[in-house]
């Protein structure tokens, strides 16, 4: 039976500008590996009404599990929320519980609930709400999408929180053999090898070090007898 499939939809036009550097979807490729999901596809849009709401719609459509990050805070360019609700067709407002988790907070830290900070209590209606132990406005989930912050440390909170509800597969094994011979020589018997083992992920990755090429095969798959079986050949043919 195949792994459940997953996609990951990054906001924001700090990411695409190259301003920032996107931390969130390595985080996210690595969990979801270890809980037996497969990680399909990663999309990048700016902070673009429409361009936010067809991507959500065709990811959600394509993916078992969709996961956001990006535009969830308290300013003008924040517009993920109005987004999610504007592709499942959903109300949104401010919504008491999501309020009463700010309102705690804030009035612990000395600070006001402003009308800023407000606009994070904005869930559509039918979402639930995904915890944040870090800063406390909450993420959500509305349908398969999983909607959570851009700040890494608050994504891998909710994250956290997400994974232990969703149904996994077998977690995927991954074992590497560094090889000292160009692509060039390796691609013939690296074909043949993704032939017959057609049910792993062979993936063949180059590097130079101290003058030197090479390049590091990474076998992938559900079955550890099958990438141990595929580890022996190229070790026969190549080591």
């Amino acid at each position: 039976m195949p792994n459940p499939t997953a996609a990951m939809l990054v906001i924001g036009d700090e990411i695409l500008s190259g301003r920032t550097r996107d931390a969130n979807a390595h985080h996210l490729a690595g969990e979801l590996t270890k809980q037996g999901i497969d990680l399909c596809e990663i999309r990048v849009v700016s902070d673009d009404r429409g361009a936010i709401v067809r991507a959500v719609k065709d990811l959600s459509r394509s993916y078992e599990n969709v996961f956001t990050s990006g535009g969830i805070g308290p300013t003008h360019d924040d517009i993920t929320a109005d987004c999610i609700a504007e592709a499942f067709a959903a109300h949104i407002d401010v919504r008491s519980d999501a309020k009463a988790l700010l309102a705690d907070h804030y009035a612990l830290t000395g600070r006001t609930l402003n009308e800023a900070r407000l606009r994070m209590a904005r869930i559509p209606d039918g979402a639930t709400l995904i915890d944040n132990p870090v800063s406390i406005a909450p993420g959500f989930t509305i349908g398969n999408v999983h909607v959570m912050a851009g700040v890494p440390s608050v994504f891998k909170a909710m994250v956290e929180s997400v994974l232990p509800q969703l149904t996994g597969g077998a977690p995927l094994v991954s074992q590497t053999l560094k090889l000292f011979k160009g692509e060039g020589d390796l691609a013939g018997p690296l074909g043949e090898l993704a032939v017959e083992f057609d049910d792993l992920s062979i993936g063949s990755y180059p590097f130079q070090e101290n003058g030197a090429y090479g390049s590091n095969i990474v076998v992938r798959g559900a079955d550890a007898k099958r990438v141990d079986a595929v580890m022996v050949q190229l070790e026969k043919r190549f080591a």
